[in-house]
């Protein structure tokens, strides 16, 4: 199925980096040169190696590829955050994600969009529906990543096999709609908030079964920490009992006077 015409210059995939030197140039040549002219936003945060430099380097070669520089490592979610915002404020229609490191197959990405074009809001490449698989994982990430998308189904009601997956389409309309400054998480959690918020809202979601190949190029940026904090978000999305609001609300305030 190819809607490339529907969508067609309407598409932006962001990519969060941080020390993605080895990687970044020729992901952004191969991502401009799939179909349907996708634009990419490369969203550095101060990247010691000069992968922020880089960026600059593609972008004024291509007017089609976006920089946001950062002054430091925020989190992938407010990265995205950041990318979501400069998206629309450009009027972009499809809004993606995906990692920096190869680990999602950029020629994957108009597939995803495809889907959205068909009127799926939320469309994520997944690695737990037929045909797809993972390469290169250790067993025990594969049993922690497993294990997560299983939490998140039984505890959040969430029916989307893969909900920590980064490798994602958006509708405009999804990101117009969610309170994106309410969400709580800033790091990978982000991904399985979002899921949890797109399905309670009532929109469509799809998965376009890939391959994940566990990342060749530079460091892992999952920490135990990023873990703990995955299962801290599913307690406080099911858990109304607590008092999550006023904390989230306290959380932000502080944040924003610092």
């Amino acid at each position: 199925m190819d809607n490339s015409s529907i969508w067609s210059g309407e598409a932006l995939v962001i990519v969060p980096t941080y020390n993605e030197r080895e990687n970044l140039a020729n992901l952004v040549r191969t991502l401009r040169s799939q179909r349907g002219d996708i634009h990419v936003l490369v969203v550095d945060d101060n990247s010691p190696d000069g992968t922020g430099a880089i960026a600059d380097t593609l972008a004024a070669a291509d007017t089609a590829v976006h920089v946001l520089h950062r002054a430091e490592k925020q989190g992938l979610g407010t990265a995205y955050r950041a990318g979501f915002n400069y998206g629309l404020t450009h009027g972009f229609q499809y809004l993606c994600t995906m990692d920096a490191d190869f680990s999602h197959d950029p020629a994957s990405l108009p597939l995803l969009i495809d889907m959205a074009s068909t009127g799926v809001d939320l469309v994520v490449g997944s690695r737990y529906v037929p045909g797809g698989k993972v390469v290169g994982s250790t067993p025990m990430r594969r049993f922690v990543s497993r294990g997560a998308n299983t939490l998140a189904r039984v505890f959040l009601g969430v029916s989307i096999h893969d909900c920590t997956a980064g490798f994602r389409c958006y509708r405009r309309r999804v990101l117009e709609t969610i309170d994106l400054d309410a969400i709580f998480s800033s790091g990978y959690s982000f991904l399985t908030e979002m899921a949890y918020y797109c399905q309670r809202a009532g929109f469509r979601v799809g998965e376009v079964p890939i391959t994940f190949t566990n990342r060749t190029q530079g460091a892992s940026k999952i920490s135990k920490s990023e873990i703990y904090k995955a299962f801290y978000t599913l307690i406080r999305l099911r858990t109304g009992v607590l008092p999550w609001d006023r904390f989230v609300t306290w959380y932000h305030r502080n944040n924003s006077a610092s």
